[in-house]
């Protein structure tokens, strides 16, 4: 996890390095009445809607229901994994039933605060993924589950007894799916995808694919059998099974246009041009996210590294681009994230970077050695991560607070 989620779900953990009274104050725009912001901890621009919020998550999700209820656009939750596997911070294992009801009891208030168009994304592995997805399930209901992202979160072989886990998985839901779908973002076009598209026939409108002119024939009409004859003479009829995509008065039409592809030679099967300049749409995301898109665990560790050094490192980190990701397909610019398991702070630095608001809540007191470093970092300007990607060059600011 990212991350950490450092204290157990029920939020018993270390209570230690309690600021001095005099390091309270008001600010002037109060995050909720039952907390108090810490001028020692905030950093950079003031009231900029983002904080850092030091304490239990379930009392803090709960004090937020009240103020914040409908507010927010996207949720990302690294829970512990309840794995059972020992790591440098804290041993991540409970019973089985009470880490269910745990999780359960801060997906009910997290409901709560999504927007109808919110969406929760809860990063998990094999050992409690479909108990899980049950208890999700019993939230969101089982209509408003988008699905169960594969994430490659290394590429090496591990050396274990039975096999080497090389993934581990993101459940996504919808508030509201129909909302959801309909405003979500499309992915960029990678240069991949942009690479498909040629200009073979040096059309002025530029680059194009060819993509089928036949179609299953499923709901067909007489029209759309036919023989179609190329520019060089040679007949071709729409394979068994299938039919042409338009009439054949259509079809004559879209010839006309230079819409239609014969090949070099005038000769091969019709397809048609689809050209990158009409491509409103981006790329529809898909479940398997690779390493090579969205790092690993191992790079997420070098970057804490470069921004640590002597502050000793998270054992299971994610990668910055793994929630640039989830942040691009799910809000835009201005939209408030909440993450609940903090960790090292990378939800909110890639929040930062990626121009949205954000509420981070740790229980840990990593909240002021880590996340605060770490945004301190990326106010001035830091260079890892995403920044190149986003062209980040610095400023914004947060404030601390703790109930």
């Amino acid at each position: 996890m990212d991350d950490l989620g450092s204290a157990p779900l029920d939020g018993h953990g270390d209570a230690a390095g309690k600021e001095a009274i005099s390091d309270m104050k008001s600010s002037s725009s109060v995050l909720n009445k039952s907390m108090q912001r810490v001028a020692k901890w905030s950093s950079g621009q003031a009231d900029t809607g983002n904080a850092l919020i030091h304490g239990d998550n379930l009392a803090v999700l709960k004090m937020l229901a009240k103020t914040h209820a409908e507010q927010v656009r996207c949720v990302y939750l690294d829970p512990p994994y309840n794995n059972g596997e020992s790591y440098q911070h804290y041993f991540d294992s409970m019973g089985h039933a009470e880490w269910l009801q745990s999780v359960s009891a801060r997906l009910e208030q997290i409901k709560l605060l999504l927007r109808t168009d919110g969406s929760v994304w809860i990063s998990i592995d094999d050992s409690e993924l479909h108990y899980l997805k049950v208890a999700a399930d019993a939230v969101f209901g089982r209509g408003n589950f988008v699905g169960t992202i594969i994430w490659e979160r290394r590429t090496t072989r591990e050396n274990r007894k039975v096999l080497s886990r090389n993934h581990e998985y993101l459940l996504v839901y919808a508030k509201n799916i129909a909302t959801w779908s309909k405003s979500r973002n499309s992915l960029p076009l990678t240069d991949e995808v942009k690479s498909r598209y040629k200009n073979l026939d040096e059309d002025p409108r530029g680059p194009w694919q060819s993509v089928s002119a036949n179609v299953q024939e499923g709901h067909a009409t007489p029209q759309q059998y036919y023989s179609l004859k190329a520019p060089n003479g040679r007949l071709h009829s729409p394979p068994k099974g299938r039919c042409w995509g338009f009439s054949e008065q259509r079809m004559i039409e879209e010839i006309a246009k230079n819409n239609v592809w014969f090949g070099r030679d005038g000769n091969a099967v019709p397809r048609l041009k689809q050209f990158i300049a009409n491509r409103t749409a981006g790329l529809t995301p898909e479940t398997l996210w690779r390493a090579d898109d969205v790092g690993t665990t191992s790079q997420a560790k070098k970057h804490l590294l470069a921004l640590f050094k002597e502050i000793s490192l998270f054992d299971t980190p994610k990668p910055e681009h793994l929630i640039q990701r989830i942040l691009q397909i799910s809000t835009d610019p201005g939209d408030l994230i909440l993450d609940p398991y903090l960790g090292s702070g990378t939800t909110a630095a890639v929040a930062h970077k990626m121009n949205r608001s954000y509420l981070g809540i740790e229980i840990g007191e990593h909240i002021k050695t880590h996340c605060t470093h770490r945004l301190q970092q990326v106010i001035a300007g830091e260079s890892g991560g995403i920044s190149g990607l986003m062209d980040w060059k610095g400023g914004g600011g947060f404030d601390f607070y703790r109930i």
